[in-house]
């Protein structure tokens, strides 16, 4: 599979992990200039937003390293920026607003070999799920 094809199918993966934990999906993909955030879902007590990786056993993985690798301090300082954004424009209730990161790792067929959901990856909270 191709990189974007894992990209897809690794976010339709979390998307259905926050779906059957209770959260619904408000927006895939949201954009504030250039950057991006993959999921954006909510539940009674927040608001989840999240970027998605996703790696293949095999050369993804040895060329770049681990999922959760790739979202360094600039890319967090890109996804919070974007937050920022999405936030001021789309939480008239004022939830609580975390970050997590989801990696999804796949067989080179594309099948789910695990996912490692990173709750709160930029920081320490008491939110529940």
């Amino acid at each position: 599979m191709i990189s974007h094809e894992n990209g897809r199918l690794g976010e339709n993966i979390a998307a259905e992990f926050y779906e059957a934990n209770g959260y619904t999906i408000v927006c895939r993909n949201y954009r504030a200039g250039h950057n991006e955030i993959d999921i954006i879902a909510e539940n009674k007590h927040g608001i989840a937003l999240a970027e998605v990786k996703t790696r293949t056993k095999s050369e993804l993985l040895k060329k770049y390293g681990s999922a959760k690798s790739a979202v360094n301090i600039p890319k967090q300082q890109r996804l919070i920026d974007a937050a920022q954004t999405y936030l001021r424009e789309n939480n008239p209730l004022k939830k609580q607003p975390r970050m997590d990161v989801i990696e999804i790792y796949l067989t080179d067929e594309g099948k789910l070999l695990k996912l490692n959901y990173i709750r709160n990856a930029f920081g320490v909270r008491g939110d529940k799920h």
